[in-house]
C-alpha cells in the first residue's frame, strides 16, 4: 500500500510538470554561468542539492521545484515489467558463464542502478539468452571498455548485472533496467555463434569487515594506587585494575623471555630518555607532571635507570676530576634518576594489550571507517544519507564508490580494490581531496565541488541512456566555466522531466563534455543546470 501510494503521488508529480511542457519553451539567460569563481582555496564546501525542505521558503507559491526521485525512476524509458526467476547471492569463487556487455565509459558497483536500451541485434540476442538461462537467470557481465591510443582494452574486473524490469517495444527493442549485483574477474571470453559477446566470470569472494578486537586496549593502573603495595614486577601491562587482584601473584618480568625483557626495558628507557632535556641540569617535566613522592619502584624495572641513592652519592663524590664525558654521562643517569622519582606515571595508563597500537587498528576497522566515511559524505555531498550502511561497511563502501563524482579510471580503480577497508580509505581520500572537474584532453577546470548540484536521489553522479543505446554516468552542477553551447534546446527524451537538454562542448578543445539542460517554464526551479560525462573528466581533480 505505501509503495502504491508512492507511486501515485510520483505520477500526480510528473503530470504537473508535463503540463509545463505545453508552454512555450523559456531558455533563461545563462551567461553569468560562464563566470569563474576566482576563489581557489574552497575547503570541504558543502555540495547544493535540489530539497524541498531548504528551498521552498524562497519561492514563490506558483513555483515548483523539481522532486530528484524522479530521475531516478527513468520515466524515459516508459513503461516496464519486472522479470521472473531471479536469483540469489551466489558464493565467492562460483564460476559463471554469462552474456557480457561492455561499455565504454561506464563502471558499475553492486547495488547500482544502470538502465539500457537495447537496440543491436546482437544484444538482442543477449538479453534474450539472459533471461532464460538456466544458470544465472536474469544476469548479465558488465565489463568497462576503455581507448588506450587506438585501441580498445578491456577491464579485468566487472560486476554482474541482474534484469530487474524490462520492456520490449513494437520494433523488437529492449528497454532494460538492471541492477548491480557482485564484483566478478573476467577469466576468458569469446563470441557466442549467435555474435553477442560471452564471457566466464569467477565470483569475487569478498572480505569480511574487520572490527577492531575489544579486548586490544585498556589501561593501566594508576601508579598512585600502587605506590607502596605492589612492586612494578608484578604488575603486567596489559592488566587492567579490575584484574590487579586476581593477577598480583603473577609475575611481569619473570614471564618474559630474555629478549622480550630487553624489549621490554628498552622502551621503558624510552619513555623517560625522551621525555628528558639534555641542553641542562634541570630535571624535565616537573612542571607538567604530577609528582608523586618518592618512587618504591626497583632498579631492575627500569632498565638503564638502575641507580639507587646509595649509588649516587658515591658517584657524586666520585665525579670530580672525571673527563666531560663521563661527566655527561654521570649527569644525565642523575637527572634521568631524579625524572623517575619525581614523576607519575598515571598518563600512560592507556596502552595496547595487543602488539600493534590503537592507531594501527582504526585504520583497518571497517566499521570506524565506514563512520567516518559517512560522516564525511553528509558534509560534503549530503545526498543520499549514508548512515543506514554505517553497520554495514561493504555495501557502505560500494555505494560511496557508485556515486562519488570522480573520473571513470579512479572509480575502475575502486572497483578493482580488494578489502573494504582499503576501499574505505581511498574513498575517505577522495572525499578530502575532491575540489576541481577539469577536462580530459586539456586540462581545462570545468567545474568546481562547491558547484556541484544533486538531480537525482541516487547521488551526485548516475548513469542514463540515450535512445542511441549508449550509457553516459553524468555529474550534475548549477554553474559551468569554458563550455560552448551547439544547437538548439531538445525537449524529447529528456532524461530530467521538464528539462530540455543543449549539447555542451569544451571551449577549448571543442570536445562533447554533456549537456546544458534547461527548464522548459519558469516556473520549474531549478532553471537549468549542466550535466557534465564521467568519461570526459581528468584524474587530476585537486
Amino acid at each position: 500500500m505505501d509503495d502504491e501510494r508512492i507511486r501515485e503521488r510520483e505520477r500526480l508529480q510528473i503530470e504537473q510538470i508535463r503540463e509545463l511542457d505545453f508552454e512555450e519553451l523559456q531558455v533563461e539567460e545563462v551567461d553569468d554561468l560562464h563566470n569563474s569563481d576566482s576563489d581557489d582555496n574552497d575547503h570541504l564546501s558543502s555540495f547544493p542539492f535540489s530539497s524541498h525542505a531548504q528551498t521552498s521558503g524562497n519561492l514563490g507559491d506558483d513555483e515548483l521545484i523539481f522532486n530528484p526521485a524522479l530521475a531516478s525512476l527513468h520515466m524515459y524509458l516508459g513503461e516496464v515489467e519486472d522479470t521472473q526467476n531471479r536469483i540469489a547471492f551466489v558464493d565467492g569463487g562460483t564460476v559463471l558463464k554469462i552474456p557480457l556487455f561492455y561499455l565504454e565509459g561506464v563502471v558499475l558497483f553492486p547495488e547500482a542502478t544502470l538502465p539500457l536500451r537495447i537496440v543491436q541485434p546482437s544484444f538482442l540476442a543477449a538479453v534474450e539468452r539472459a533471461l532464460n538461462q538456466a544458470n544465472a537467470p536474469s544476469t548479465i557481465g558488465v565489463i568497462r571498455v576503455y581507448r588506450e591510443e587506438a585501441q580498445f582494452k578491456y577491464a579485468s574486473v566487472g560486476t554482474t548485472a541482474e534484469i530487474r524490469q524490462y520492456r520490449r517495444l513494437g520494433d523488437g527493442s529492449f528497454n532494460v533496467i538492471t541492477r548491480g549485483k557482485q564484483r566478478f574477474r573476467l577469466k576468458r571470453r569469446w563470441t557466442d555463434v549467435e555474435g553477442f559477446p560471452c564471457g566466464e566470470v569467477q565470483i569475487v569472494d569478498e572480505d569480511v569487515p574487520l572490527r577492531t578486537p575489544r579486548d586490544a586496549f585498556g589501561k593501566l593502573v594508576p601508579v598512585s594506587k600502587l605506590q607502596g603495595r605492589y612492586p612494578l614486577s608484578t604488575v603486567s601491562l596489559s592488566t587492567p585494575l579490575r584484574d590487579m587482584e586476581a593477577n598480583s601473584e603473577e609475575s611481569f618480568e619473570s614471564a618474559l623471555s630474555p629478549s622480550e625483557k630487553r624489549l621490554h626495558y628498552s622502551v621503558v628507557d624510552s619513555i623517560f630518555c625522551n621525555s628528558t632535556s639534555s641542553d641542562d641540569d634541570q630535571v624535565v617535566g616537573t612542571s607538567t607532571v604530577q609528582s608523586s613522592g618518592s618512587n618504591p619502584y626497583s632498579s631492575r624495572s627500569i632498565g638503564c635507570l638502575a641507580s639507587s641513592h646509595d649509588d649516587e652519592n658515591e658517584d657524586e663524590q666520585s665525579a670530580i676530576g672525571k673527563t666531560p664525558v663521563s661527566q655527561e654521562k654521570y649527569q644525565k643517569q642523575n637527572r634521568l634518576a631524579s625524572f623517575r622519582e619525581s614523576t607519575d606515571l598515571s598518563r600512560f595508563r592507556m596502552t595496547p594489550r595487543a602488539f600493534w597500537p590503537f592507531w594501527a587498528y582504526r585504520m583497518y576497522d571497517s566499521y570506524y571507517l565506514a563512520q567516518r566515511a559517512a560522516d564525511l559524505w553528509k558534509q560534503i555531498v549530503g545526498v543520499p544519507n549514508m548512515e543506514a550502511f554505517v553497520n554495514k561497511p561493504d555495501i557502505l563502501s560500494f555505494s560511496i564508490a557508485s556515486k562519488i563524482p570522480v573520473s571513470e579510471s579512479i572509480r575502475q580503480e575502486l572497483l578493482e580494490l580488494d578489502g573494504v577497508s582499503y576501499r574505505l580509505q581511498r574513498e575517505i581520500e577522495l572525499l578530502e581531496s575532491f575540489d576541481r572537474v577539469r577536462c580530459i584532453h586539456c586540462q581545462t577546470v570545468i567545474a568546481r565541488r562547491k558547484d556541484m548540484l544533486v538531480m537525482s536521489n541516487e547521488g551526485p553522479l548516475g548513469a542514463y541512456v540515450n535512445p542511441h543505446g549508449y550509457v553516459h554516468e553524468i555529474m550534475t552542477f548549477y554553474k559551468a566555466n569554458d563550455i560552448a553551447l551547439r544547437g538548439r534546446p531538445v525537449k524529447k527524451d529528456s532524461w530530467f522531466p521538464g528539462y530540455a537538454w543543449t549539447i555542451a562542448n569544451c571551449a577549448t578543445c571543442e570536445t562533447q563534455l554533456g549537456w546544458l539542460f534547461t527548464a522548459t517554464n519558469k516556473k520549474l526551479k531549478p532553471s537549468s543546470f549542466w550535466a557534465v560525462r564521467g568519461s570526459q573528466v581528468a584524474d587530476d581533480m585537486r
